[in-house]
């Protein structure tokens, strides 16, 4: 995910044999709204830096208690000086919109009665994207347009009640389950747009081509538009992979990364399942001020082995495994780079031997709202210590114990939700070694 600094490369590949794709996870019965599926029609400017035209989403109620609102995200808010927002809003239907919360990051629509259990319903609103400038997740680096979290997504009921947390900009807040999208997009056919899921391009008015995009079972949907040099290849696994550069970023920079991007994808794949979505697009500038930031099948890079390896393997952890980032940003970012390290040949031998704490309030498992607060600690604590940690966990309850917690935890929480407590037991099930000490040493709490 998004990250301050540059990661440096390192040499060694592991491949190792892919594994069996998981079993769809059950339904959730306390997160809702549940079962999403998400249409979508854009129609872009000349330049692909603003986008209009229509949402809609349907939505079941899995909980026992009724559903009498939802909630949309419009993180991308956070890019312009509430009121003025990137992101608008306008026409709802299927519902009561009420102003603007959490700094214009949140939309609350109160719906027309309440919604049981297992009954769905749907809401849809016009939609204005303007990108801002800048080499953003969300942002505009001259004629490439980076679109990031700019669809409105619905927030997550669970039984700490309604996600409405602000966002961040030094990490992540967002959390959602799993859904479908079927994405319409109608751009100048001088722009190429990657975009998470498989597309299909097909001619629209003159000079214009309709890029139709669908994923499913994906938390979240990205895309990018701009005059990129594309070049396509497929893993051994059968996964294709597609990389977009920048006019800056040489030829051979590309097949590097390409060559990572394949590599990374059987690897990961083999310790933790079977990559479900098909195809995976990498975007490439090295102005992005951070490493890389990763979408389902969609991930925004520099030129960095090990950022990339990274980005991918987060496909895994928060993509296919999902948690709540704002409150749990370790079960995702530790969980990448320890598995980054796995890539690399790495296995953090002596890593805890430089941990120092800052203070006792500073723990592995702190929410966004600590790290925000201390933003200076946060890359050192939730990526080193984090992977150190689960280094060490390795060597607590042996390798081929970690090997298997690693892989029965991915296929337990297959497009459901990982939580501290949930991968504590995992792990302690997983041995016959208290880990009680463990955590407290490790400061894991949950």
């Amino acid at each position: 995910m998004v990250r301050r600094f540059l990661i440096t490369t390192a040499a060694a590949v592991l491949v190792l044999v892919w594994g069996v794709p998981p079993a769809a996870h059950a339904v959730d019965g306390t997160r809702t709204p549940g079962s999403p599926s998400y249409t979508v029609t854009l129609t872009s400017n000349a330049s692909g830096s603003t986008w209009t035209g229509h949402e809609s989403v349907t939505f079941a109620n899995p909980s026992a208690d009724p559903l009498t609102e939802v909630y949309l995200r419009l993180w991308d808010n956070y890019h312009g000086a509430c009121p003025s927002t990137p992101v608008t809003v306008t026409n709802v239907t299927g519902g009561t919109p009420s102003p603007l919360s959490v700094s214009c990051t949140a939309m609350k629509i109160a719906l027309p009665a309440p919604l049981a259990q297992n009954q769905s319903a749907s809401i849809g609103f016009d939609l204005s994207i303007v990108v801002p400038s800048g080499a953003d997740r969300f942002g505009r680096d001259g004629s490439y347009n980076f679109i990031g979290n700019a669809l409105p997504v619905l927030a997550v009921r669970d039984a700490s009640g309604w996600h409405l947390d602000p966002y961040s900009n030094n990490g992540e807040s967002f959390y959602a389950l799993t859904s479908d999208y079927s994405v319409t997009l109608d751009h100048p056919t001088s722009l190429l747009v990657p975009a998470t899921g498989t597309s299909v391009d097909t001619p629209g008015a003159s000079g214009r081509t309709i890029t139709t995009a669908t994923a499913q079972k994906v938390r979240e949907f990205a895309w990018a538009a701009g005059p990129f040099v594309k070049t396509t290849s497929t893993t051994t696994t059968g996964v294709v992979v597609n990389v977009y550069r920048v006019s800056s970023i040489s030829s051979g920079s590309a097949s590097s990364m390409m060559t990572t991007a394949k590599n990374a994808l059987v690897a990961h794949a083999g310790r933790f399942g079977a990559y479900p979505y098909g195809e995976a697009d990498v975007v490439l500038d090295n102005n992005f001020w951070f490493g890389g930031m990763e979408y389902p099948g969609f991930v925004l890079d520099v030129v960095s082995s090990t950022a990339l390896a990274h980005e991918l393997a987060h496909q895994w952890w928060y993509g296919i495994v999902g948690d709540d980032e704002y409150a749990s940003p370790w079960l995702d970012e530790s969980f990448t780079d320890y598995a980054t390290d796995l890539y690399n040949g790495l296995s953090g031998t002596n890593c805890w031997n430089s941990v120092s704490w800052q203070s006792s309030a500073e723990k592995i498992s702190n929410s966004m709202a600590y790290w925000d607060a201390h933003s200076s600690r946060y890359g050192t604590v939730v990526y080193t210590y984090g992977k150190c940690a689960l280094h060490d966990l390795r060597r607590t309850i042996g390798t081929t114990a970690m090997q298997n917690l690693l892989k029965n935890y991915a296929a337990a929480h297959w497009y459901g939700v990982s939580t501290t407590a949930e991968f504590k037991a995992a792990a302690q099930a997983a041995t016959s070694v208290d880990l009680s000490s463990f955590w407290t040493t490790h400061r894991i709490d949950g």
